[in-house]
């Protein structure tokens, strides 16, 4: 009677265990999917890529079984490529971060050009309405989809202040926020207002070339960066193929996990340590 029991209640137990992660990753894969088409609406739409989100979570998701069945079959351990698995989870926020950034770089660097075109349409007579008009014309994105998007704004009747907010929003960059403010003054106070705009587009082209001077003698540092991350990863493939008995015991046992994510933060540690002292800000 007392067995009987017993296996009653070890066949609850694992039913209500068995039940319980199911509905627990159930609602993981559930919140997963809506996290990812969320940020993936939010991001690229700002970044005027109009792509739809269902179409990018199932490439996402074909990525990571591909990415798990690439990295078992390589490797022989299912745990590493679990951990590859987790990692193309987590890399899409990492990709937008990335591309905006990008973007907000090119974004600065024609600021100043686009400025000088607004200069010389406003000395020519025209309004400054008129002037964004034919610049949005002759510049190439970014910078045309944004004063394209604010002059949208403009004919819909948002207030000039508020859609000069609505791209500093999108665009929240020091050297922008500078501008937008100087736009903003000399709107409230009058002024000359080509005039000061061509001063900042100066004083941005000044600051944007003495960046790209650092950027080139700070470039050493970064590379070294980036060797001494690969160079371990290197030469552990290396003596994979030379000892494959000794070396995939780092893929099969717990230790050998151990070893590979401490290695793993340390490289990280380092590498973003040596980031930190070659990018100098101006």
């Amino acid at each position: 009677m007392s067995s009987v029991l017993l296996m009653a209640i070890v066949g609850i137990s694992v039913a209500i265990l068995v039940f319980g992660g199911s509905f627990i990753s159930q609602e993981l894969a559930q919140k997963y999917h809506e996290t990812f088409k969320y940020n993936a609406k939010r991001n690229l739409s700002d970044m005027f890529l109009f792509i739809e989100p269902g179409k990018l979570f199932i490439g996402n998701i074909v990525l990571m079984v591909v990415t798990f069945i690439v990295v078992w079959a390589y490797t022989g351990a299912w745990f590493v490529a679990l951990i590859a698995v987790i990692g193309m989870a987590i890399l899409p926020p990492y990709l937008y971060k990335y591309l905006q950034k990008r973007r907000r770089k090119k974004f600065i660097q024609q600021l100043p050009d686009g400025l000088n075109m607004i200069c010389a349409s406003m000395r020519s007579g025209s309004s400054l309405i008129n002037a964004i008009e034919a610049m949005v014309q002759e510049a190439e994105a970014p910078i045309s989809q944004e004063f394209s998007l604010f002059l949208r704004e403009q004919r819909l009747g948002v207030d000039f202040m508020e859609a000069l907010d609505n791209m500093v929003e999108r665009m929240p960059e020091q050297d922008f926020k500078l501008v937008v403010s100087g736009m903003q003054i000399s709107k409230e106070i009058g002024g000359n207002l080509a005039e000061t705009l061509e001063r900042l587009g100066e004083t941005l082209r000044k600051k944007i070339e003495m960046e790209g001077k650092i950027d080139s003698l700070t470039a050493q540092g970064r590379i070294q960066g980036i060797v001494m991350t690969c160079l371990p990863i290197f030469l552990g493939y290396v003596l994979y193929h030379m000892e494959p008995v000794h070396m995939s015991r780092l893929f099969t046992e717990p230790m050998g996990w151990i070893v590979i994510a401490g290695s793993s933060v340390m490289l990280y540690i380092g590498y973003f340590f040596i980031q930190k002292i070659v990018n100098i800000d101006v």
